[in-house]
Parts: C-alpha cells; sequence; structure tokens
C-alpha cells in the first residue's frame, strides 16, 4: 500500500508518496513527467527497498510560490521526512539526475548509490544536433515562443518520448496518455522560481565513488547517448546499461527492466 505526504520546504507543498520496506530509495522525475513515472518501481518496492517518489517544483500535484530555492534543499527536506538519516539511493531521470549528482556531491554522507537514466549534467559539453532533430527542435522553439502548449506537448512527446529519430507515434495508448498528462501540468504550471544549485557535477565526476548505475536509451538524442556513456565512464564505481527500443524515458516505457536493473543496485549496495 502506497503512503502519500505533503513535505513542506520554504514556500512549497511537495507531493511525496512512499511504498515498500527496506533501503530507501528516492526516484527524481524528468522535466516532462512527474512522480507518476515511476509507478512501476513504486509498486515493485516491496521488502527490496522503501520506494520514495515526489514532484519537484511546477510539477504534478506539488504547490509553491515563486521564491529562490535549492532543489538539492527540496530533495533533502523529503529524505528527512520519509526515511530520515538513513543514507538512500538516489534514481534519477534527465534533469532528476541531474539533482541527484549535486545532492551526492553537496551532501556525500546522505547517499549511497546512484541511478542515473539519460541523465542531464551542468557542465557537459553542448549538444549538437544533426540537420534532422535542428528542423525539429526549431519547430519546438516556434511552439514556445507562440504558447502553443498543446502543440508543444504532442513536440515534446515525440522527440522524449518516441525519440527524435524513431517514427512519430512509436510510442502509444496508456504511456502516450499518461506523458501527455504529466507534461501539460508541467507545461501549464506558473514560474515557481530560480534554483540556487549552481553546481556543475560534470567536473566532479570522479569524486563520487558511491556504487551507479547509469543507463540509457539507444533510441535517445544522440548526444544524450554520449553525455551518458561519458558519465559512466567517468565515475569510479558506474556500471553502463544500454536498452534497446527505447528513447529518454525508460522508466515509464520500460519499467521491468529498470526496475531489475534497480534490485541489482540495492544489492551492490547493501
Amino acid at each position: 500500500m502506497n503512503t502519500t505526504l505533503q513535505v513542506v520546504s520554504g514556500a512549497a507543498t511537495i507531493a511525496a508518496e512512499t511504498a515498500g520496506s527496506g533501503m530507501p530509495v528516492v526516484f527524481l522525475h524528468a522535466n516532462v513527467c512527474d512522480r507518476r513515472m515511476w509507478h512501476a518501481p513504486l509498486q515493485a518496492g516491496g521488502s527490496n527497498y522503501q520506494a520514495i517518489a515526489y514532484d519537484r517544483r511546477g510539477f504534478g500535484q506539488t504547490r509553491t510560490k515563486a521564491e529562490d530555492h535549492s532543489a538539492v534543499a527540496d530533495l533533502l527536506a523529503v529524505i528527512d521526512a520519509t526515511a530520515g538519516s538513513v543514507p538512500v539511493i538516489l534514481a534519477g531521470c534527465s534533469q532528476g539526475a541531474n539533482i541527484a549528482l549535486n545532492a551526492a556531491l553537496m551532501h556525500p554522507a546522505r547517499v549511497r548509490g546512484l541511478m542515473l537514466i539519460s541523465p542531464t549534467v551542468n557542465g557537459a559539453p553542448a549538444p549538437v544536433y544533426p540537420p534532422e532533430i535542428q528542423e525539429m527542435m526549431a519547430h519546438q522553439q516556434q511552439a514556445e515562443s507562440g504558447r502553443d502548449l498543446a502543440r508543444l506537448n504532442e513536440i515534446k512527446a515525440r522527440l522524449f518520448l518516441d525519440g527524435p529519430l524513431a517514427p512519430e507515434g512509436r510510442v502509444s495508448g496508456q504511456t502516450r496518455r499518461l506523458f501527455l498528462e504529466m507534461n501539460a501540468i508541467a507545461l501549464a504550471a506558473a514560474p515557481s522560481g530560480t534554483n540556487r544549485d549552481d553546481g556543475q557535477p560534470f567536473d566532479q565526476l570522479g569524486n563520487i565513488d558511491v556504487p551507479a548505475s547509469v543507463i540509457w536509451g539507444e533510441l535517445d538524442f544522440p548526444h544524450i547517448q554520449q553525455r551518458a556513456q561519458t558519465v559512466a565512464r567517468l565515475l569510479p564505481n558506474a556500471q553502463a546499461h544500454a536498452l534497446r527500443d527505447v528513447a529518454h524515458l525508460p522508466g515509464l516505457e520500460q519499467p521491468g527492466e529498470v526496475t531489475e536493473l534497480l534490485n541489482q543496485l540495492v544489492k551492490r549496495c547493501t
């Protein structure tokens, strides 16, 4: 049974939920989703791990007034309210992975392992897009400039769910509906303020020696795949996993494989 709770951090009331028992694992969602992207790992926790997921500011059910804030401080508030002082595994996708890396550098005693999926990493080289992806990014910029949120949502699904070089509509059914619902909330959210965390974890990856699992989809942006491979190489205690037939969101599209890799990581951290 899942337990829902609200965690206060500054002006934010953070919506969180927990399930299972054992080693605590905190899930950090991508910028195009909310905590619902982790539905399957939450249900699979059982006695293997205590699953903890939450909506960041501007996503899902979390509510906040605009203010300067720290995404890492919000994360620690959730950890304090759920796992207490016990070190946790952080499982982050995309920007969630960037927050996890910042937390590991800023508070190493609080982190015992990392699962980094399609990681965004501050300080990494800027992306270089092939011509066919450049055209798609131009369409995204046009939709953003015109505040055409419905069109922008469809473009985001094309890029991050299907994969930029995969056929449009590759992922359909309930998975696509959930993506569009989650991302629509994020696109329509009022500004939540500036994140004060300004670390550059890419330059400090060699200092993070906890067990890590770095995962990417072979249908994701080419530069994200390359970045993930580099992160796996630079982290001293990382294992690399390339997943076939999935793009930017393996936890949403291939939850069984991601859950199995998480169970392997939990064993390495025991």
